[in-house]
């Protein structure tokens, strides 16, 4: 079994780490396109196992959080390098707020069409919105990179960290089959550890909140206003635990509530807000989103007024919300048991496989690709399968 924590690791790569890394990446990414085409290189991205594999091919540490931004800087100059047909936005830090200026840069590059250079715009942001504040589970973005071809392909590779955990949690996207970015979009998301509550407003089950989000934000803010208070009220009727279950359904002149008193909401209210920026509300209603896709765009919503939302929808709607945690992948603790996930080992060895295959066919020394798939876990070369 092979595991492999996401620490949050401070500093920098060494120049010459770094330097290295990009002299092997560019005949690795060069050869997968050239072979396979653009469109598999991108897909083969968007798959954390294989992600991961091509950090540790290069030579990075592998159970570092760094493997995502150093790995992700080191293939923006080994691809952008060369014409290959893809070009790469994006990064850590001040990096990732300069992407769409980028994505217009490097999109007239490649000769993209205004239309796709909007779409890939739009991509972007739908997803940085999406992971900082529709998947609310403690990971703050502070990395952002999108990958894409002159077809429109697309691969967005995002990290979180959580700072009171020190971990991080790294979420991949992928352009195709994605149909819809508010129902179920990542490709993978890995993380050390599974959270035990994640206020995930892009599940499957979350479709109904959705819809409710979207109608609250249509109402006036004074009934939003009232609303909201009654939900405080009735949290507030939940923690005096000597009130009979009966009251939990009932505030002001005997009004009812549309929900299941059995569900215990104590829980959730710690990730509730006890306040509310109402000029952020009017400023919604005004806009009157005609989608839960248009009222995640608008400007300044967040993760907190999305939760105040929330809360409104469950306790005086009756709308529940998905409170699972939707990491698909991890490194750590998987176990043959299933403890807490199981290991998808055959993802795993597909991606080690496939990587193994293209180092095999580099045109490097014998001695480095030993050492290549040694860092694989592989002990012999693997025949080029094309």
């Amino acid at each position: 079994m092979r595991i492999a924590h996401l620490p949050l690791h401070g500093g920098k790569a060494p120049p010459w780490l770094v330097s290295r890394m990009i002299a092997l990446a560019k005949p690795i990414v060069r050869l997968i396109s050239e072979e396979y085409g653009t469109k598999v290189l991108l897909e083969r991205l968007s798959d954390p196992f294989w992600f991961q594999a091509l950090g540790c091919a290069l030579g990075y540490d592998w159970h570092s959080s760094g493997v995502t931004t150093v790995l992700t800087a080191v293939l923006r100059q080994a691809i952008n390098r060369q014409n290959l047909g893809i070009r790469v936005c994006g990064g850590k830090g001040k990096k990732s707020t300069g992407t769409p200026n980028e994505i217009e840069e490097k999109g007239d590059e490649l000769g993209l069409p205004e239309n796709l250079i909007r779409e890939l715009k739009l991509a972007s942001r739908l997803a940085a919105k999406v992971d900082n504040s529709a998947v609310q589970d403690g990971y703050i973005l502070y990395h952002h990179a999108i990958f894409f071809d002159e077809k429109g392909n697309w691969v967005i590779i995002q990290q979180g960290m959580n700072p009171i955990l020190k971990y991080a949690r790294r979420y991949h996207w992928f352009s195709l089959p994605l149909s819809e970015f508010i129902k179920e979009p990542h490709k993978g998301i890995i993380s050390e550890r599974k959270e035990r509550y994640v206020l995930n407003m892009v599940s499957r089950r979350s479709i109904d909140l959705q819809k409710t989000l979207r109608d609250i934000s249509l109402e006036n803010p004074i009934k939003v206003k009232r609303e909201f208070n009654k939900a405080l009220a009735l949290i507030k009727m939940m923690r005096e635990k000597s009130r009979p279950l009966t009251d939990y359904m009932k505030i002001e002149s005997g009004e009812s509530f549309h929900i299941n008193p059995e569900k215990y909401f104590s829980y959730k209210e710690l990730y509730m807000p006890r306040t509310i920026d109402w000029e952020k509300i009017k400023m919604i209603y005004e806009f009157k989103p005609k989608s839960f896709r248009e009222l995640l765009l608008i400007k300044g919503l967040g993760a907190r007024t999305l939760r105040a939302l929330t809360l409104i929808a469950e306790l005086i709607y009756g709308t529940p919300a998905d409170w699972s945690d939707p990491v698909k992948y991890s490194f750590a603790f998987g176990g043959k048991d299933g403890v807490p996930f199981p290991v998808d080992k055959k993802s795993m060895d597909e991606a080690i496989n496939f990587m193994a295959n293209i180092v095999s066919a580099l045109d490097i020394e014998s001695k480095r690709k030993r050492e290549i798939l040694r860092r694989l876990g592989l002990k012999q070369h693997r025949e080029l399968r094309w």
